[in-house]
């Protein structure tokens, strides 16, 4: 689980319990070091260019970590909401997962690449702005790569509809009354279903 620029909030914590609960041996790496949060946002999206740097060595140690563990099946998923799911996009075509499930992410500098992309539940809203036509586009490629994949775009809902801030400090609260960050739950629980149910032809359960 790759959590946005929020950092590893109780929401992430939360999704990452959906996953138990299906199943899944879950696991949410905290990509912000102690008191280097600043400088962990910068290094992220400086990953999210480059493809490298400590961000991206700590989702593959998490990803080892797992792969590791006897209740794993040895295949291994990563789900990623914003930023988080641009790291899923950046790499998915790259060996590291066995399947991806990015939420509303980054697009990743070379999408060429996403031709090779392992397989991939991908979720939008039709009313982010910053991600318009996104999902067509990654559908399209997908498809033209032959990747498995179910890619879907939401109409009503913008960028976080999956992210639930009930826990959020005031000001995130507010932002999202005021923009179209909104959580959607009937939204959200329908991309979880497809996730799971993804995930579980992809990755198999023990």
């Amino acid at each position: 689980m790759i959590h946005d620029a929020g950092g590893l909030s109780e929401d992430i914590r939360r999704a990452c319990r959906r996953l138990a609960d299906a199943g899944f041996v879950a696991l949410a790496p905290n990509l912000y070091h102690p008191g280097e949060r600043v400088r962990c946002v910068v290094g992220m999206v400086r990953a999210l260019k480059s493809g490298a740097g400590r961000a991206v060595d700590d989702i593959v140690a998490a990803r080892d970590r797992l792969a590791d563990d006897p209740r794993c099946t040895g295949r291994v998923g990563a789900v990623g909401f914003c930023t988080g799911g641009g790291f899923c996009l950046m790499l998915a075509p790259t060996g590291t997962f066995d399947a991806v499930a990015p939420s509303y992410g980054n697009w990743p500098p070379d999408s060429a690449s996403l031709r090779h992309s392992c397989p991939t539940v991908a979720s939008y809203g039709a009313r982010d702005r910053a991600l318009r036509g996104d999902a067509a586009r990654l559908k399209a490629i997908l498809t033209e790569g032959g990747v498995p994949h179910d890619v879907k775009e939401y109409p009503g809902v913008g960028h976080s509809f999956m992210n639930d801030w009930r826990d959020a400090p005031l000001r995130l609260r507010v932002f999202e009354s005021f923009t179209d960050f909104a959580f959607s739950e009937s939204e959200a629980d329908d991309a979880w279903r497809r996730i799971i149910k993804f995930f579980g032809h992809h990755l198999g359960l023990p």
